[in-house]
Formats: C-alpha cells, structure tokens, sequence
C-alpha cells in the first residue's frame, strides 16, 4: 500500500536466489521487524496529527505507514517459502497499494471541494519525523536492496517514501506561506498516482514471476 512502491523487472532468477538467501539470514529478518515496529508507531503518530491538522497529506502518510508495515509482515511470513508464494504475496501488495491510492484521491477531492486549509506546523514537525523514520529504515535495507519482487518492493517503498517524505515537508512550507489547503491537496493527489502506478509495476513483476516459476510448492526454508 505504500504510495510509491515500483518495481522494475531484472533477473527472476537472480532475485530467486537472493530471495533464498536472504531466507536465512537472521540479519534480514531482524530488519524486517525493526522496519515493521518503526511503521506501526509512525502510522500512530500520524493519522493522530493528520486529523488534528486537517492534512490530507499527512493521512496519505499514515496510511502508507500502515501499508508498510503490513507489508513488512507478509515479507517476514513468506520469506522462506517458493518464489510462487512470494510473488503471490507481491500481488496481495499491489492490490492494497491501489486500494490506498484510490481512498487518497477520493479524499484529495472531498478536501479540495471543502477548501480546508490543513496546519503548517503540525504537517512540518511531523513531516520531518516521518523523513527521521523512513530514512533509518531504508539505511537498514540498503544491503538488501536487491531480489525478487517481494524483496525489492520492501527496499524500493522504503526509499520512495523518504522522498514523498520531503513532498509533504514542502507542502507544509506550501501551505504556510500561501495560507491555502492547494500545496496539501497537490502533495496527496500525487501520493495517489504514485500508489497506482506502484501497484500496476509490482503486479506486472509478479506475474512475471508466477508465470516463470516452475517450483512444485510453498515449502519455507526458513520461519518466524
């Protein structure tokens, strides 16, 4: 669900083999739920600030921190099993990121039409926390930034968010020098076209996947 997840095709049969790899390593894993941890409290953290502020952004924010970290856990269920069953996972993924990106523009819309002018400081303060957050988890995943599509979803919507992070800081900037609700509803209408295009890329990948994959079932290597 996370508002800019895209996957690019490059060597399934690579990423299968790091995929496998990365099964039994107790360092990935440890990231994994540090990163799922970090994501919960964040989503906490900002739908709490977003109602309070009227921030559409802000919301799309926590929605997607949300996203990320049920994300993480599907990651961390289907670690150690067959690339069929990983990019099952990756489909059940993309299927939430276009959820959420159609629930931010519908809302993008309701605000706009409203003309709600969201509050500068409380989008800037936690803005820049949600920046803190998503750039530690991506530090932790830069080794592990390569793989099959499971792998690479949870490195690339990490990394995307830092930067969707810095959209919402210059929204907030936006919307305090201009005492309008437009930078906001910009920031949020954007989250939601990176979230479907995101969800079309990884579903493409996972397919690609589905179809190439010869392996006779879901039999993990590895556990919780």
């Amino acid at each position: 669900m996370s508002a800019s997840c895209h996957s690019h095709s490059h060597g399934h049969g690579h990423g299968h083999d790091h995929g496998a790899a990365a099964a039994t390593s107790p360092a990935y894993r440890r990231i994994l739920w540090i990163a799922l941890a970090v994501n919960l409290a964040m989503f906490l953290v900002e739908i709490g600030a977003g109602v309070a502020a009227q921030s559409v952004s802000l919301l799309a924010d926590s929605l997607d921190f949300l996203g990320d970290a049920g994300n993480y856990g599907i990651s961390l269920f289907v670690l150690g099993m067959v690339i069929r069953w990983r990019a099952r996972a990756s489909l059940l993924k993309a299927a939430s990121m276009g959820a959420f990106g159609l629930w931010v523009a519908i809302t993008t819309v309701n605000h706009a039409l409203a003309g709600t002018v969201p509050a500068a400081p409380v989008m800037g303060i936690v803005g820049a926390l949600a920046l803190a957050a998503n750039f530690g988890v991506a530090v932790l995943l830069y080794r592990w930034r390569e793989g099959d599509s499971n792998m690479r979803s949870v490195w690339i919507c990490t990394r995307n968010d830092a930067i969707g992070n810095l959209a919402v800081l210059a929204a907030a900037a936006g919307v305090f020098g201009s005492g309008s609700g437009w930078p906001d509803y910009v920031v949020a209408a954007t989250m939601s076209g990176l979230a479907l295009v995101g969800a079309f890329q990884v579903t493409r990948h996972a397919m690609a996947e589905l179809r190439g994959s010869r392996e006779p079932g879901p039999q993990a290597v590895g556990s919780l």
